[in-house]
């Protein structure tokens, strides 16, 4: 009857570090972050599982507190049945195989849903230790500060968003991860890496005659939209779009382009990063920019450009495979 008694004495202690390390492991593992995120979807875990991870040095001075006692009280249980070199050679192997290793690698592995799972035990472990866990938490935040909430760089999400690649539990196809990527590296990009050279610009100038021939050249351009500058490539005076051009007779009579109605087009720099280029293509109300550079016209960028540098794939339209 003694031997079973202690035997469930030891089991229980065990079982209160074994849980202690656990916790303590598991819970400092979490992020207060992705916590935050999960919890704000509805995780149920994540939502009860925030205050004891937000006020982490209350949390871990309980569990630390509670299992030196239990590991303290297994020395002790068992010290009063054998001499003290045995019971510190059981107590330390009980206490670092079942009651270190063991608990520490199986909580690790589910973090979140074993410390959610044990959240009132620790809630417990903390009221009971409260005297001592409270006054050592107001030492740890005076010392050493709140922990601060850490971001992940551009290249770090990259990274993590890559990593869905392939993840049977991924909730994110190919095309999607695609599109994140192409997505976070716009600001790392300059809109010269995009843009169509000058010398590929089908281009007007204002006093170009818009007779027969020239329809007949631009219709064969397959362009919706031409830029029209001045012959030296400073300056823009807009853009001519050509479904304005579908009710006009060019047989009647001979126009120039300066006599159409021409839609107003600002320029940018060559060094203007892509993740701005979405905002100027609002603001201007056109889908057509002209780029500068050292004040001369070098080329134009379109929002189709754009969306194709976030997609990673180049968008054809019917005539492409014409040109």
């Amino acid at each position: 009857m003694e031997v079973l008694s202690l035997s469930l004495q030891v089991i229980l202690l065990v079982i209160v570090s074994a849980i202690c390390s656990g916790l303590n492991v598991a819970l400092m593992s979490l992020d207060v972050n992705d916590l935050r995120r999960k919890a704000k979807l509805g995780n149920a875990a994540a939502r009860r599982i925030l205050p004891l991870r937000r006020n982490s040095h209350l949390s871990l001075a309980g569990i630390l507190l509670t299992n030196v006692g239990a590991v303290s009280a297994t020395s002790l249980v068992l010290e009063h049945h054998f001499n003290g070199l045995i019971a510190g050679i059981v107590s330390t192997l009980l206490i670092v195989i079942f009651g270190e290793i063991f608990p520490q690698a199986l909580f690790n592995r589910r973090a979140l849903f074993y410390v959610s799972w044990l959240a009132p035990a620790l809630r417990l472990m903390i009221i009971i230790t409260y005297p001592i866990s409270k006054p050592l938490q107001l030492l740890l935040d005076k010392l050493f500060g709140h922990e601060q909430s850490q971001l992940q760089s551009r290249h770090e999400l990259g990274i993590m968003i890559t990593e869905h690649l392939g993840h049977q539990e991924s909730e994110l196809d190919e095309d999607e991860v695609e599109i994140i990527r192409g997505a976070l590296q716009l600001s790392e990009k300059r809109v010269r890496d995009i843009m169509t050279p000058i010398s590929k610009v089908f281009w007007l100038t204002p006093d170009t005659i818009l007779n027969d021939k020239k329809i007949d050249e631009i219709k064969a351009k397959s362009r919706s939209r031409i830029p029209i500058f001045n012959r030296r490539l400073t300056h823009c005076y807009g853009v001519l779009l050509m479904k304005e051009l579908v009710d006009i007779d060019f047989d009647e009579e001979v126009y120039r382009v300066d006599d159409l109605p021409l839609h107003p087009a600002r320029m940018v720099g060559s060094m203007t990063a892509l993740d701005t280029m979405f905002r100027k293509f609002i603001a201007a109300r056109t889908h057509l920019m002209p780029i500068e550079k050292d004040d001369e016209i070098v080329g134009i960028v379109t929002i189709e450009d754009l969306i194709e540098e976030i997609l990673g794939h180049e968008i054809e339209d019917e005539t492409d495979g014409k040109r």
